[in-house]
Formats: structure tokens, sequence, C-alpha cells
């Protein structure tokens, strides 16, 4: 085997989060230090390439060895990679728990133990040899392209089709050739799947076209011209419509939520110090690394989809609807999905029935892949907030009234606005106890193309607000943040917002005094107060913020899903897992597989995780609102227990004891299948109305603190996060490497949206579409990303499990804007803080 050396930029490596950034033995100090552990990592990732060139197995004997490769201080990187056509490598499930001495509660300090199930589809990923949906060949198929309005509102007049192509070679698709009803099925069907006569937004789509050539099909897109009598768009959802710019109802509101605990009014008024503050949170773009793309055809008479996406059954409905057929006509395959991040929750209903309509009308395959303007500029993105607060504390700086008012742009459709705003105000007033809170909540129609679903799903933007003011807060009381906070942290037995009674055991003061202690809050607010004073261009600061996030839909959404899962006994004795729950780079396949061979007593090699085709799977509903592991790997857990059940043995069977009971089953039931099932029970005690908002928002929440240092260089006005750390507590960790991941990407994500990531708007359309000019953080930006976790296992999640994917999205947006109003003195309020809106803060606050 060659060698090849690298030396390689490191950002971050994660590691032990009891040492500091700038502490000798951190393995990852400053933002592009080339660390050992770099070049020995990377360098083993590049020999394992190369000498897979020479193999003609196809998953190499070397994919243990990643996991093993370390340097000087370091933490091994992940050992959870595997390829998809092998079956993991047998280990002991039992090696996968933490050493029975540990305690419930882990400290922040102790090392992280040893995984013991690989990453399912990782080395597939790593060597290329995954195949994505633009990946895929299809005999005899199209290419098929969409024709957009360019402006955000009027009537469509009328649709010219250039000279410049020879249209007779085309496949062309308008509004006429729906069988079904002009709309996209969601919360409402206010959508159309290709515009009519009315546009309510740049980039609708009105015309498709398909040919064999991608480049004729570019070519007529561009011949295409639609023609628009334009109307006053309404583009700021910050100020109300004009009477010429009203287009739902009288008020172009889409939703309007209320939560009311207690009197708010009067307790401000008796309140001895009331604080107001307004906030702002922009847009922000998925940027998954895989572009939306769909292929459909039309086999046996069942119209086939196969593409990227996160929820196979919202599609299935979608073509069910507009095409007028029922479940058994329509079939939904998930193709490996390279990252959604909410962006693939329900756009990709619409690009299915676009290339559903192209391959009927064909009766040819059709396969649409966007390019990366394209996607940027035509599918959703974050919902821009505008959040005000009236808060008022007693003496003491103990919380007694909370007034809270959000207003969320969504666009020009529904889409999931109403759901976004609900679980936006349902944590708007966070993880604190008031007696008095009053939450007021509205999503605006405007003429932008429709916001949506995205990491965190309204809660990045009322978290932000919140926890910003907190700091604002403290400022005008004169009292300690952290001390603030702790004084009002919940405790067990207090009432959120809603009414809920938290009683779930957490120490919430102790996620956050580690957090602080990790950062050295206090250690570092007094060196910077000496660095900035002497230091001419430099200046630091420290923030942190509290939050919370409830894991599973809100209220009532997890019954009236009724998600459904089931597991198949093989005659050779392995476990088939069938779920809709979708792999998109998070690690679902890895702890489904985790899950069932735990509960099971047998080796992960002996679990099978099919492919989501709604054909062969039931609906577990969908992957989002961090549901898969707690909600769907509890499903994974009763099932494995109804199969146990239907073999006659009692849930406590384990081991060779399971496998052995299915291969006789197979031996005396020729030709049958051999099934457990699950469908979704909701946890005793839980109760909601949908009606008042009161009551249990949520089976269960996890908590969190998340800190942050920053460095702003004053000749450019540029900021950068040098240390962060992030504290958490989720219920059971169930897979170390994959929740740390987690935990990481998502801080970086959160690092993006907070300082960098600034959509610009140029008649409700995104003028920035591209990677050039829509920037996002690299390596380079990137601090040491330093994570923990509290364990307080939950009675109702797989394992003990909590959700954990949108956790880290709440927190580094306010914890980064604390610690630049800390370095600067500036009113931190809206963000992206970018360079310009610093130049503009600092200039208006010294002025």
């Amino acid at each position: 085997m060659r060698r090849i050396e690298r030396d390689y930029p490191i950002a971050s490596v994660g590691g032990d989060i009891g040492l500091p950034a700038d502490d000798p033995e951190c393995p990852a100090r400053g933002n592009t230090e080339r660390t050992e552990f770099g070049r020995v990592a990377m360098g083993a990732v590049l020999d394992m390439l190369e000498e897979a060139k020479d193999l003609d197995s196809p998953t190499p004997r070397w994919v243990q060895s990643i996991g093993n490769q370390r340097g000087v201080g370091s933490q091994p990187t992940s050992t959870l990679m595997h390829c998809p056509d092998e079956r993991p490598s047998a280990r002991s499930p039992s090696s996968c728990k933490p050493d029975a001495s540990r305690r419930q509660s882990k400290r922040a300090d102790q090392p992280a133990p040893e995984v013991c199930v690989q990453r399912l589809e990782g080395i597939s990923k790593l060597t290329g040899r995954e195949r994505y949906v633009d990946d895929l060949p299809f005999d005899d198929a199209l290419w098929g392209m969409t024709v957009r309005t360019r402006v955000p509102r009027g009537r469509i007049r009328q649709i010219k089709f250039g000279s410049a192509v020879d249209w007779a070679e085309f496949v062309v698709v308008d509004h006429r050739d729906i069988p079904g009803p002009n709309e996209v099925f969601l919360i409402e069907r206010d959508q159309p799947v290709l515009a009519a006569d009315y546009t309510r937004h740049m980039h609708e789509p009105v015309v498709l076209i398909a040919h064999p050539d991608r480049e004729m099909c570019r070519r007529a897109v561009a011949d295409v011209q639609i023609i628009v009598d334009e109307e006053p768009p309404a583009l700021d959802y910050r100020l109300p419509a004009g009477p010429e710019q009203i287009q739902r109802n009288n008020d172009n509101l889409f939703k309007v939520l209320k939560i009311e605990k207690g009197n708010t009014e009067r307790a401000l008024e008796q309140a001895a110090h009331v604080v107001e503050g307004l906030y702002e949170t922009g847009a922000q773009e998925h940027v998954y690394i895989e572009n939306q793309g769909m292929i459909a055809w039309v086999e046996d008479g069942v119209v086939v989809t196969k593409g990227s996406m996160q929820c196979p059954y919202y599609v299935v409905n979608a073509l069910k609807h507009a095409l007028n057929r029922d479940e058994s006509q329509v079939r939904v395959i998930q193709t490996p999905t390279g990252g959604g991040f909410g962006g693939k929750e329900d756009y990709p209903s619409n690009l299915a029935l676009h290339a559903a309509l192209l391959a009927l009308k064909a009766n040819r395959p059709v396969k649409i892949i966007y390019d990366r303007p394209e996607d940027m500029a035509a599918t959703t993105k974050r919902h821009p907030a505008q959040t005000r607060h009236r808060t008022g504390f007693d003496s003491d700086g103990k919380l007694v009234a909370q007034h809270i008012d959000v207003t969320m742009d969504g666009g020009a459709y529904v889409t999931l606005s109403p759901v976004v705003l609900s679980r936006g105000i349902i944590h708007a007033a966070g993880p604190y106890a008031c007696d008095n809170v009053l939450i007021d909540g509205r999503a605006v129609l405007t003429n932008a193309v429709p916001f949506g679903a995205f990491r965190g799903f309204g809660a990045p933007q009322t978290l932000f607000a919140l926890e910003r003011h907190m700091d604002v807060c403290a400022a005008q009381l004169g009292i300690d943040p952290i001390e603030l906070r702790r004084i009002n942290l919940i405790r067990d037995g207090q009432t959120t917002a809603t009414g809920q009674v938290i009683n779930d055991g957490t120490d919430r003061t102790a996620v956050l005094d580690q957090a602080a202690q990790a950062i050295r809050f206090r250690e570092k607010q007094r060196a910077h107060e000496s660095f900035n004073a002497t230091e001419p261009y430099l200046r630091r600061g420290v923030g942190l913020a509290c939050f919370w996030h409830g894991a599973g839909f809100t209220g009532s959404g997890e019954v009236a899903l009724k998600s459904r899962l089931r597991v198949q006994g093989h005659a050779d004795g392995r476990v088939e897992i069938l779920s809709s729950s979708t792999e998109m780079g998070q690690g679902t396949w890895t702890v489904f597989t985790q899950i069932a061979a735990e509960h099971l007593g047998i080796a992960p090699a002996d679990i099978i995780i099919t492919t989501p085709d709604t054909s062969r799977v039931p609906n577990s509903g969908p992957t989002v609102a961090s549901r898969t592991a707690m909600v769907v790997g509890r499903l994974v857990e009763r099932a494995c227990d109804d199969l146990r059940q239907s073999l006659g043995l009692d849930n406590a069977t384990r081991g060779e004891a399971v496998t052995a009971a299915i291969r006789a089953w197979h031996n005396t039931n020729a030709d049958q299948s051999l099934f457990g099932e699950a469908q979704y029970e909701k946890p005793p005690g839980i109760n909601w109305d949908d009606d008042t908002y009161e009551g249990d928002a949520y089976g269960t929440y996890g908590w969190a603190t998340y800190a942050a240092e920053v460095e702003i260089d004053l000749r450019t006005y540029t900021a950068r996060v040098i240390d962060f750390v992030a504290v958490q507590e989720i219920g059971k960790v169930l897979n170390n490497t994959l929740a740390r991941g987690q935990i990481q990407g998502g801080v970086a994500q959160g690092i993006g949206w907070a300082l960098l990531e600034e959509c610009k708007w140029e008649l409700g359309g995104m003028k920035n579409c591209q990677l050039t000019n829509y920037i996002i953080p690299t390596s380079a930006d990137l601090p040491p990303i330093r994570v923990a976790f509290l364990e307080n296992a939950y009675a109702h999640g797989a394992q003990g499990a909590k959700g954990i994917g949108e956790l880290p999205m709440d927190g580094p947006g306010p914890a980064i804007a604390n610690a630049i109003a800390d370095a600067i003195g500036v009113h931190a309020n809206i963000i992206p803080l970018t360079p310009e809106r610093i130049m503009g803060m600092m200039d208006q606050t010294h002025a």
C-alpha cells in the first residue's frame, strides 16, 4: 500500500470539552492549525481510497481501521463507516453500552465511550460509490425543466413560445395537463402545481418542458416568455399591507396564534422593572450538498417517483391528490439523499408532481435535477421573523411577566408556516418559569418565494430573540447574565407558558454551569477586559444562551400521524426493519440497526434496513421534528417485541434463541411472511388542546446551554468565533459519534446563520442565489466545537433517547450575538451580524 502524505488544516475535531481552545493540550487550537491529528486522520482516509482502487472485494478489510488512526492528544475519528452492500461487522451489542459504573448524569470532562455499530452508508459515500438520484441511469429518459415567472405578482396574460427551437421535439406541460385539482396537497391547498392565470411570486412554475438533450432543454426554457400584467406586491412582512396589496382575507394573514397564562398586563404594571426589546432574524438557505432531484416513470399503470426527499408519504399524498389516483396507483422511492435540513420536507412533492406530469404526457421516464442557482432561487428558506419583548421582573430579578409578539414572513403560499409559527411561539418564552405569559404570533403573506421547513422549525427565531433579550435585561437590571438565567430556569414541578408541568428530573442548572465552566466564562470576562483595553484593533467577548427544544410533533401531531413500523423475520434468522424514515446523512440506518440489535440481543450484522419504498414500507411519519430516534426508534423496539410474541417468546428472550425461533418458524411455515408491527401510542398523561394552546406541547424536551467566544477586527468589522462549547441533555445518547456530529454540524449551521448567511432580496426573489455570493462557513471559519452530554433517560424514547437533530440550531445565534455585544457594546439584535451590519451598529451606538 502506498502511503500518501498530506497536511490539512483542521478546524475542529470535537475533543474533550474540558480542554479550552487556548489550552496547549487542545487538539484544535485556532481556526487553521495543522495538527498531527489532521495529518494522521486525513492521510489514513487517502490511504484507504488509494487502496480501494486495487481491491476486488466490495468492502475492503481496512474499513475497520479508520477509527483507530489517532494523533497526539486527539480523539478518534468516526468508526461509523460501512458499505451498504455488506452487513455490519458482528460485535456484541452490549459493547455499545457505557460502563456500569458511569453515572447517569455524565460529567462534561469524561471521555466518550467507544461505539460499536459502523455507519452503514459511510464508506459508500466516502469512496463515491453511493448513487444519488442524478447518478441513476435511465434508458429512453428525458430531461425535464421548468419555465418560471419573473415578477412577484400579477395576472398571466400570455405564454409565448419562441422560434429558437423546434417545439415538435419537446414535451410541454402546463396546468391543463393536470388530471386532478391544480393544488399541492399540504396543510392548505392554496399553492398551484403550475400557475394557471395568476402568479404570486418570482420563480413560480408555469410550464414544464422535457427533451432527450439537457442543453436543448435549457435553450427551450430560455425561449419561453411569460407575459404578466403586474399588480402591487407585498414585499415587507413587517409592514401592514395596503388595500392594493391584500391577497388573502382582509389582512394577508396565514395564521394567528395566541398563548396566554395568568394576567400579563397586570403583572407588567406591577413589576419592579420592565424591559423592552425588538429582535430580528433573517432567512437562511439550506445549502444541502445534493440539489433537489426527482425521476418519474409509469410502470404497469403505476406512477413511480424516485428521488431525494425526507418524507415519502408527503409525496404520496401530493401525487394522489393532483393526479387523481388512489394509493395503489402511485409509488414513491427515496434515493440516497445528500442532506435535507427541512428543505426536502415539503418541496419534493412539487418536484415529484412536475416530473410525473411530464412522464405521463411523454410516456417515458423523466428526470428533473435542479442546478444550484435554480435550487436556491425557487425552493423554500427559513422564515424571516421579528419578535418584540416586554418583560417584567421583581426587585430580585425574578421573571413576573412576558409579553412576546412574533411575526413571521410566510411568503406567497401557506406551505408549513402555521406549524412553524406554532413551534416558534411555544418556545418563545424559553426554559424559564413565569406565571404570566402572553404570546401573540402571526404568519404573514408576502409576495416572496414561499418559506418552509428548516432545522429548528421556528424555534431558532424566537429563541434568538429571547436569549439576546435576557442579556439586555441583565444589563438593565445590573445582574450578571448567568445569574439572571440561574434565578429563572424552570424547576421540576413548575409550568411552561402552555401550562405543561415539567417533571423530568433534568438538572438544568447543571447544564448552564457546565457550559459556563467549560468556556471559562468568568476568567475570560476578566481577560477580555485587559485585552480590549490594550489591543488596538481586536476586541473579544464571551456570551451564552440557555434554551430548550421539544422533541417530536407539537401537541396532538404524533397522535394524528398514527405512525406505523414493521419488522420482518427472514428464513436465515435476520430481521429487516421496514420504515419510511429516511437516511439523509444523520445516521437513521445506523441508529435503527443499533436499537434493533440491542433490543433483540442479536448482532448488528443480522439487521437489515429497507430503503423507503411506499410499496413496501408503512407510513412511519416524516423524517422531521427530532422524532426519528425517539419516536420511530421506539416503534422499532415495540415491533421487535411484537415479533417475539408472534414466535411465542417473551420480551426477555434474546440472542440466538430469537434467531433460532425465526428459522424454526420458517421451517414450519414455508412461503409465508413473519412480521412484527407497532403503531404510535401516546405516552400516558399527555394532554393538549389545539384550540386553546394549553397543555403538554411535547412529550419531552431537550435542554442546553451554548457558550461562544468571539473576536472582532475593528479594521474590517469582521467577527469570528474562536471557541465554542455546547452542553445538552438529550436523554440517552444512543451513538456518541453520531450525536456529536449532529451537534457540531448544527452549530456550524448556526454560526453561518449568525454571522455570514444573508439572503439578498429583489422583488421577493433571492438575488444572491449562487454559492459565490451566498456565503456559508468553511472549515477555516469554524472554531473548536466542544461537545458534552448530560444523560437523563426518557421513558418513552428508544433506549431512553430524546430528539437531538434540531437542538443545536437554536443556541449558536444568541450565544454569538451576546458575545459580540459583550465585545464591542453594540445592540446586536439582528442577525446575520455581517461586517456591514456590525459597522452600522457601531456607528449608531458610538455616534
